[in-house]
């Protein structure tokens, strides 16, 4: 049976064919978020902290760690981002007790986070073109690393499935000249945006039972690409998660966290309202009025594409009697009733 293996000191979390989906959080990675890339620039890990408890509290089995800065003052990655993704590490650590996925492309960078973490992390990543298998599956190997192997290699992001399957199965038999297994190869076929491509979906669910069957390894990818550029895109993304699964996928790196309704937008809702005669009383408790309001909680809480994995775990029985589904839902409720589809709470007396 194929597993991979993430630990960190206190935690394990299991990749495998029959263990419940490992959801990845991806939040803690500067790319495309200018302001968390000044902090981490300026030495504020304030936002980092804040993802990294946000996450772990809303069900994320694993952390992604990516300190990708391109630096103001020095552009040079190789000489910035090592000490900076080593003090990621170290702040996600202080706050986290889940095993870490070590998120970089400078190697330099990865060498130096495996001084400082702990347990048995996930490297990410490698892909198939050869200075990038010669520069990565030696570290793994090395300290026994299991790796997110994408399947690219020099002549870029093929469209064609058959072609990434090529590559995977290349990088797969690479690792294996360094005695790495297939169980520490955790295979991202590339999500390609259904918007953009409208066989992406069934390509993806094609290529996933085929890395499952035919190299019996684990898989996962960035969950969001497939909806890219589209609206509604949690209504896709909770779609293509239980069909990911259905088809083997065992894992993504993806948001596990639905952020809350900010002042602001509850400020607009309340001014819209008074704008139609509806006045809100001053002294409102906002937590309380923001749900009301049809904005959702003001504080973090799981996502809806979490909810849709925790489902279909429990469909595909990933999750025995159903534990993990029942727990997540009481707490979301903040009661012990899970029944859920029952109504009026029993039978109604006569007279």
């Amino acid at each position: 049976m194929t597993r991979t293996v993430l630990e960190s000191k206190t935690k394990t979390a299991v990749l495998g064919f029959d263990a419940p989906f490992c959801v990845i959080g991806e939040r803690i990675n500067p790319t495309g978020r200018k302001k968390l890339a000044a902090e981490m620039e300026a030495g504020d890990f304030s936002t980092v902290v804040k993802d990294a408890i946000e996450q772990t509290a809303a069900g994320a089995a694993v952390l992604d760690v990516n300190a990708g800065v391109v630096f103001n003052s020095n552009p040079n990655p190789n000489e910035t981002e090592p000490p900076l993704l080593v003090e990621t590490v170290k702040r996600v650590q202080e706050v986290s007790d889940l095993p870490l996925c070590i998120d970089s492309s400078v190697t330099g960078a990865i060498e130096a986070a495996l001084e400082v973490v702990e347990g048995r992390p996930l490297i990410n990543s490698t892909t198939g073109e050869e200075e990038k298998l010669e520069a990565i599956l030696p570290l793994c190997a090395k300290h026994k690393l299991p790796v997110v192997a994408i399947s690219n290699d020099e002549s870029g992001i093929s469209e064609d499935p058959d072609v990434r399957f090529a590559v995977a199965k290349k990088i797969v038999e690479h690792a294996a000249d360094y005695g790495i297994p297939p169980e520490d190869i955790v295979v991202d076929p590339l999500v390609m945006p259904v918007g953009a491509m409208a066989t992406a979906g069934l390509q993806v669910f094609a290529l996933v039972r085929r890395l499952r069957d035919e190299l019996r390894v684990n898989t996962t990818c960035g969950a969001s690409n497939v909806s890219f550029g589209l609206p509604n895109r949690h209504g896709i993304n909770n779609a293509f998660l239980p069909m990911a699964i259905q088809s083997g996928m065992t894992s993504a790196i993806m948001n596990p966290v639905q952020m809350g309704a900010s002042a602001k937008k509850i400020a607009e809702k309340v001014e819209q309202l008074a704008a139609h005669g509806i006045v809100i009383p001053e002294g409102v408790d906002w937590d309380a009025l923001a749900p009301l309001l049809g904005l959702g909680a003001t504080k973090a809480t799981p996502s809806k594409e979490l909810e849709a994995i925790l489902a279909a775990d429990f469909l595909m029985d990933h999750d025995p009697s159903g534990g993990a589904w029942i727990k997540f839902n009481k707490a979301a409720s903040g009661e012990g009733d899970a029944s859920g589809g029952r109504r009026g709470g029993g039978r109604r007396r006569r007279g």
